[in-house]
């Protein structure tokens, strides 16, 4: 896929509006028709892929896998798939899905089987059961979990035969027509296991982009160990906003300087918002600084991904409790003519910094270095080989004035009167600017 100024769309489970429960629906209901009335206004917002939430056959959230290798009837069959691959291939969207690999559903044919048959169980090495030496009929085994959640059944990565179908697995669907995969709680996962799976699936489908959930910790290290080409960066998406609600600049400067030591050795996936978190929209203390939040995110390097509804100013909280996920996650009307009016402009600033990333594709490798920096106020450059561009943010009130040396032409306007500056190089002309930054 297009990854040197691409921009990924992320669609969450609730996007189609499909049931809750499996259990709730009969037969099979034709919803990613839907996604394809929205993929003119991915183009237009400047996107070049999509980024799929879970599609196939599960219990409820999507994340209980029952079935790997169909099409969720709540979300439709086969066709659709094939339909939908067409249709934003045709517009030259890049599609990727959410793998999860880590666990599946109670009603996972394999663990049924398991339960079912007893410590004598055919395919017992699957999934890490552990029997009362006292059992009766029919009694359940103990088994590990992801993060004790009894409905997701944690896989054995240890099994060989657990590898390979998962890499038969995503063989599938990269035959069928996906461009790359999402790895769902790969922090939770060995890293060998991941090590022994992309071969398996690179010697078929090296141009397949392949990223890892990792919340925290070595994110270069598990890049290294893995084989995928980039995990999630929620170090710089605390940063944005934290710094921004805290006016504390030294935090997002910290991690910028975090953020440069990764891409030495890989490009992550960047976000200001994604299905598992509060709106970047209502975890903003100040609507003003939501501008700034984006800026921060399209002039630094990495791959970003807009949440479907962050570009209309969605809002909404995560909670942590049972159902605590719909209100980051709801359903989408019919097409984009049925949105409120009052999100056009959050998607036309998307759209002015998308479209000066996508003008100069190098700020995918770009990195930064502060050039002035308070609580308040952060001047940085970003830069990449002979290119440079200058970024302004102000939080306070009053206008801020700075002296630019050897100034280029400006871009844009990006946040409030904010200006940046594109070529601070050989090759721009010298001379002596201002540039005045206001919210």
């Amino acid at each position: 896929m297009d990854r040197t100024c691409g921009v990924l769309a992320d669609l969450s489970a609730g996007f189609t509006g499909a049931e809750a429960e499996a259990s709730d629906q009969v037969g099979v209901i034709h919803r990613l028709g839907h996604i394809k009335s929205w993929l003119d206004y991915a183009v237009e917002l400047g996107a070049s892929g999509l980024l799929l939430g879970p599609i196939f056959a599960s219990s409820t959230h999507g994340y209980d896998t029952i079935d790997y290798f169909q099409i969720d009837p709540r979300l439709g069959d086969d066709a659709d798939f094939d339909a939908l691959i067409e249709a934003a291939h045709g517009r030259g969207l890049r599609v990727v899905l959410d793998g999860v690999f880590n666990h599946v559903g109670r009603e996972f044919p394999l663990y049924r089987r398991a339960v079912a048959a007893g410590p004598d169980a055919p395919d017992p090495a699957w999934f890490r059961l552990s029997w009362p030496a006292d059992r009766a009929p029919g009694q359940e085994p103990e088994y590990e979990t992801f993060e004790g959640h009894r409905q997701l059944v944690a896989l054995n990565h240890d099994e060989p035969a657990v590898a390979h179908y998962v890499a038969r697995v995503m063989n599938h669907w990269l035959e069928r027509g996906a461009d790359g995969w999402r790895f769902d709680a790969a922090y939770a996962v060995p890293r060998r296991f991941w090590a022994q799976v992309l071969p398996q699936v690179r010697t078929e489908h090296p141009d397949a982009y392949v990223f890892g959930e990792v919340i925290h910790g070595d994110y270069a290290g598990f890049v290294r160990d893995t084989g995928v080409d980039a995990v999630t960066q929620y170090e710089l998406w605390k940063a944005i906003w934290s710094a921004l609600n805290d006016r504390n600049f030294f935090e997002l400067a910290w991690a910028l300087d975090r953020h440069n030591s990764w891409l030495d050795s890989f490009v992550p996936l960047t976000f200001v918002g994604n299905h598992d978190v509060t709106r970047i929209a209502s975890a903003l203390t100040d609507d003003r600084h939501l501008p700034h939040a984006l800026v921060v995110l399209m002039t630094c390097g990495g791959t970003p991904s807009i949440y479907a509804g962050d570009e209309q100013a969605f809002r909404g909280i995560k909670e942590h409790r049972p159902g605590g996920d719909d209100a980051i996650r709801p359903a989408f009307p019919a097409a984009p003519a049925d949105l409120a009016p009052f999100g056009w402009p959050t998607y036309r600033l998307h759209q002015d910094l998308i479209g000066m990333r996508r003008r100069h594709p190098w700020l995918h490798h770009a990195r930064t270095r502060a050039v002035e920096l308070g609580n308040t106020h952060f001047i940085y450059e970003a830069f990449h080989a002979e290119y440079r561009l200058l970024v302004a943010l102000n939080l306070t009130d009053a206008p801020v004035t700075w002296s630019i040396p050897r100034a280029g032409d400006i871009v844009a306007p990006l946040a409030g009167k904010s200006h940046s500056n594109p070529r601070c190089g050989s090759s721009a002309r010298p001379c002596e600017a201002t540039t005045e930054c206001d919210r």
